[in-house]
């Protein structure tokens, strides 16, 4: 299962070789060729079955929120930014791995005894945290780690449950893993296999993708926001854990496509895959940008449901996972043919 491998590999924003090297080896054999542009989105490019002339684009983001170092102290501490929307709650205490060697190390905030009446009472800052690895001073940590060294989290693959696991990176190792297996299957369309870089901020690698290739249509494989939790209220419960794929209607940054989202929901009640709708309109994904560019292209999204996403311990249900790839493969064999316009 490429999913279990592909969460383990350090890919904070702007910093995803391991993914992309990981990628390109296991999607080659089955792709006439493979492109990685400047900003090193991979691209992989497979010929359709019916010679028909358009091109498909499946995207997902190989990136993962995480954090950067931003100082060294001079009792060997890092201080670091967030990369990504991540709420400092989630921080403190959490397992890290820190530059190209992966150094060990825990986030850290002053002791709680230490804290005065005011502090207890407020969410901590992310200039009041700092990651320990350690180190006896700061030469010491200098020796081993460098200003803009990014660290990420460390978080194993653990399925518990009924059918669930934990992990970090689910967003979008998930909509990757899911390409990936799609590559092995015939398209109709000529299809990009797209795997973009920085989504988590701004979208900023999907809108080199969308122009370089100019599709006739998109399709965007994703990770997002489950909050069917204790003391959440009705209507702010987005989608549920284990009900099926999430389909978009509209979001923070795009309204999709409603044929496509119709036809998409549609196939999955045909085929006793289970479905759900997005919610709420909150968040945003790379369709964000690729609807609009080159002139416009026609988007869709299909999702995941995640728990305590932009964490260290997101949640899915493989069976979310499985409706998810299962609907995105009947999609294209038995819809593309259709007219879009």
């Amino acid at each position: 299962m490429y999913l279990s491998e592909l969460v383990k590999l350090a890919g904070v924003s702007g910093n995803e070789n391991a993914v992309r090297s990981f990628i390109k080896e296991r999607i080659a054999p089955f792709c006439e060729r493979i492109e990685i542009d400047s900003m090193g989105n991979l691209m992989a490019f497979k010929k359709g079955t019916n010679n028909c002339g358009k091109t498909l684009m499946l995207c997902a983001h190989m990136d993962e929120v995480g954090l950067i170092v931003s100082r060294i102290t001079e009792e060997g501490f890092l201080k670091f930014k967030t990369v990504g929307g991540i709420d400092p709650r989630v921080l403190i205490s959490k397992r890290v791995s820190v530059g190209a060697a992966g150094l060990p190390g825990v986030i850290g905030r002053k002791a709680i005894h230490l804290l005065t009446p005011e502090e207890r009472k407020k969410a901590p800052k992310v200039k009041e945290l700092y990651v320990d690895i350690g180190a006896k001073d700061k030469a010491d940590a200098e020796s081993k780690v460098a200003v803009g060294d990014y660290i990420a989290f460390e978080s194993a693959f653990v399925p518990f449950g009924d059918g669930l696991v934990k992990a970090k990176a689910l967003d979008d190792r998930l909509g990757c893993a899911i390409l990936l297996e799609l590559a092995q299957e015939s398209c109709p369309w000529d299809v990009c296999f797209a795997f973009t870089v920085q989504e988590e901020v701004g979208l900023r690698g999907a809108r080199l993708c969308a122009r370089r290739i100019k599709p006739d249509m998109a399709l965007v494989i994703e990770g997002t926001t489950c909050s069917d939790l204790p003391e959440t209220e009705e209507r702010a419960v987005s989608t549920r854990l284990g009900k099926g794929a999430a389909i978009s209607l509209i979001d923070g940054a795009t309204s999709y496509n409603r044929k496509i989202a119709q036809q998409l929901y549609q196939l999955a009640a045909k085929h006793d895959i289970p479905v759900q709708f997005k919610q709420t309109a909150t968040g945003g994904n790379d369709a964000g940008i690729i609807h609009v560019s080159a002139g416009g292209i026609v988007t869709a999204a299909v999702s995941v449901p995640a728990r305590y996403i932009h964490s260290p311990v997101s949640v899915i249900s493989l069976k979310d996972y499985q409706a998810a790839k299962e609907l995105t493969r009947l999609w294209i064999q038995e819809v593309l043919h259709a007219d879009f316009a």
